[in-house]
């Protein structure tokens, strides 16, 4: 089954900088074979349910590798049968309904 996820990974008890965790994420979600959009606030990707809940995991094992005490993740994810959708064309009906597509 096809998924679209909007993931915010945060370590937890690893002190105030929390971009090398976020970047080795971001490396793990490319090496899952998915293309993460990251944004200020978390990452979108999509893909198949297997690949995209086992790189979360990998993301988890990793930064506890790295030395997080705790991780905590917030995700929002969304399947639909009637259509195929991916991010972009989330994104593009939206801007085109602001007459910016």
């Amino acid at each position: 089954m096809h998924v679209i996820a909007d993931i915010s990974i945060v370590p937890l008890g690893v002190g105030l900088s929390l971009s090398p965790y976020v970047a080795a994420c971001e490396k793990a979600l490319a090496e899952a074979g998915l293309n993460p959009k990251l944004h200020a606030y978390g990452t979108n990707v999509e893909g198949e349910w297997d690949a995209v809940f086992g790189a979360l995991e990998r993301c988890h094992e990793l930064l506890h590798e790295m030395g997080a005490p705790r991780v905590s993740t917030n995700l929002r994810c969304g399947t639909r049968t009637d259509r195929p959708q991916s991010l972009e064309d989330k994104v593009r009906s939206v801007q085109e309904k602001l007459g910016k597509g």
